[in-house]
């Protein structure tokens, strides 16, 4: 299991202290983490050129995060590329991307696109266009969010990473963070209103867990119990290192900044 000093009061901790996940240095550990929960590595940036169906309904997932064609953010990541970059290889399939929205169907996808996307991964505007969609549609609300709550860079993570895996609102029979964050403030006040940094973020983990059993694709809570919940339980509110945590069984480690 993993291991680590708990900080002294962690229960009362006021996390807004400190740098926040937007600071570049917390952000690479973010992204990081991220990584060793969508793609078993803590090389995050060697995930642009990634795409597979997962067999989760949600059609290709590919990219830093996990944009999905079936849900529509990977169209808004290939529509960003086509206004930088016009007439490259990915942008004659924004027909096909826009049809299967809402699918995980590949129809005027396959492999054709897969190996453009993969080949894209090479070109900056793409990797850019990809920073971009994440940033408008995942980091910048999460934190932003996290930040309104008095939560410190391990809520902002915990808030962003919610985001990823789950998106904003609920949808095809999924929890989305909207409701998550609604049911661990029936629960528990945030910082923000006074309440126990601890005990607000293990409500919001509580409730996160209870929407991971909810789909079938996505059962394992590893994510949480054998990462996030235990830097909650270390009060590491700024994620400071050494961080030491484990997904899928596969143990991490980050030893700096």
């Amino acid at each position: 299991m993993l291991s680590g000093c708990s900080a002294s009061g962690a229960g009362s901790g006021r996390g807004s202290a400190g740098p926040g996940l937007d600071d570049p240095a917390k952000k690479e550990i973010a992204m990081q983490l991220i990584s060793s929960a969508e793609n078993s590595t803590l090389d995050w940036k060697a995930q642009y050129k990634y795409i597979e169906d997962i067999g989760d309904g949600r059609g290709y997932t590919a990219g830093i995060i996990g944009f999905c064609s079936g849900t529509g953010d990977m169209l808004k990541v290939v529509e960003r590329y086509a206004a930088s970059r016009p007439g490259n290889p990915l942008e004659r399939f924004l027909p096909a991307l826009r049809a299967v929205k809402g699918s995980d169907a590949h129809d005027g996808l396959g492999r054709p696109f897969t190996e453009a996307w993969t080949k894209a991964a090479a070109d900056a505007a793409f990797r850019s266009a990809q920073d971009a969609e994440r940033d408008h549609s995942y980091f910048d609300p999460a934190v932003r969010q996290a930040k309104d709550d008095g939560l410190g860079a391990l809520g902002q993570f915990i808030y962003y990473d919610a985001y990823v895996m789950h998106g904003a609102a609920d949808s095809g029979g999924t929890v989305g963070f909207r409701t998550m964050r609604r049911e661990a403030l029936a629960a528990a006040e945030p910082p923000s209103r006074g309440g126990d940094e601890t005990t607000y973020l293990n409500a919001f983990l509580d409730a996160r867990v209870t929407a991971i059993r909810k789909e079938p694709s996505h059962s394992d809570t590893s994510r949480i119990e054998t990462a996030q919940r235990v830097f909650v339980r270390e009060g590491r509110f700024r994620l400071e290192t050494p961080l030491r945590w484990k997904v899928y069984g596969d143990s991490y480690r980050i030893d700096g900044p």
